[in-house]
């Protein structure tokens, strides 16, 4: 058990940097050992998963997108589904136990598999702002889209955590022919290279923030990174912009990075070897959702990076790190509704570095 005064103590000083507003969102000297994530919260539908959230006892919980299913081009329609999940009582009391950063997907953005066209994304993004509570002097609020970045913890023990946006910006999907879906999504891989997941801007961005010093680095992408078989919504459907992030990662030298997402109504491990990406390490994708309607994908759904089986009931994900170990060890794990790992793989500090 957690001793309460530390994580009251804890729960202190990382609002300060949540509630900071300078280049990196603040900073502050207690480690980070244990953040929670997970998407697709429907509103209308019962959340227990809170409450199993809460007696992990998380230092942060990351909302990593499709925090509320809005679908619409009404804004008090989207405020008024944003006011269900504030009157939620489990979340409210995960609210009070840790802070919580987000980041959108498709429905709380505001339509299925949106991206750059819907109409309505400056509004979206005023209303997602101000659920959240974000600082008027945030840099979140100076510009175009949710991307946002945060360093927790002192040299040595820092955990990076950075947002990235991928809907403001993105351009459409190519859609593949009824006839050859064979059961997959309806997506297909757009070879145009003018294409984009992020935009400029955002790219700008994150190339200075991987060059951030950081020990462990949690890039959140609300839909997968390393899958990129199953023909739903990916990384994979903008295959120049996908490796584009692996040589990202490493031309600056970006160490500890593992990526967590979301949108897929099922949980599952995945992971991409060196020779794949071109990151000079191993490159895990930890995929959690759905936090109340599960059964999304099937049991065989082809995945060559998966470690193990995919998990389809509601689940949310951790990573715990031991900054007491001589190499420090990082657990990353799905959890059931009732807190239980169901599927589990470790690793190191030293593995997530360049490998001589």
């Amino acid at each position: 058990m957690i001793n309460r005064c530390a994580t009251a103590a804890f729960l202190l000083l990382i609002c300060l940097v949540v509630s900071s507003a300078p280049a990196q969102e603040g900073g502050q000297q207690q480690p980070l050992s244990r953040i929670a994530f997970g998407s697709c919260a429907n509103q209308d539908l019962p959340q227990p998963i809170w409450f199993s959230i809460v007696n992990y006892q998380p230092h942060l919980f990351l909302m990593i997108g499709d925090n509320i299913y809005a679908d619409t081009r009404d804004l008090a329609v989207m405020r008024a589904k944003y006011g269900q999940l504030a009157a939620n009582h489990g979340f409210r009391k995960l609210r009070q136990t840790c802070p919580v950063l987000a980041v959108w997907d498709d429905h709380d953005y505001g339509e299925n598999d949106a991206g750059a066209e819907y109409p309505l994304k400056v509004e979206s993004q005023q209303i997602f702002n101000d659920f959240f509570g974000l600082p008027a002097d945030s840099p979140r609020r100076q510009r175009p889209g949710v991307y946002g970045s945060y360093v927790i913890g002192p040299e040595g023990k820092r955990v990076q955590v950075i947002l990235l946006d991928t809907r403001y910006f993105r351009s459409p999907l190519k859609r593949l022919p009824a006839e050859q879906r064979n059961g997959g999504g309806p997506y297909t891989a757009n070879p145009d290279a003018s294409t984009t997941m992020l935009g400029e801007a955002q790219w700008a961005w994150l190339e200075e923030q991987l060059k951030t010093p950081a020990e462990v680095r949690i890039i959140a992408s609300s839909i997968q990174v390393v899958p990129n078989e199953h023909g739903w919504e990916m990384w994979g459907n903008f295959p120049h912009e996908r490796q584009r992030l692996f040589e990202l990662i490493s031309e600056t030298g970006a160490r500890g990075a593992i990526v967590i997402s979301g949108d897929r109504h099922l949980g599952e491990i995945s992971q991409i070897a060196p020779a794949d990406s071109g990151v000079p390490y191993p490159l895990y994708d930890v995929t959690s959702s759905s936090l109340n309607q599960p059964e999304g994908g099937t049991e065989d759904e082809v995945n060559r990076f998966r470690l193990g089986e995919n998990y389809r009931d509601v689940n949310f994900g951790t990573i715990t790190i031991d900054w007491q170990a001589d190499d420090p060890t990082i657990e990353l794990e799905i959890r059931n509704l009732r807190g239980d790992a169901v599927r589990q793989e470790s690793t190191t500090l030293a593995e997530l570095r360049p490998q001589a």
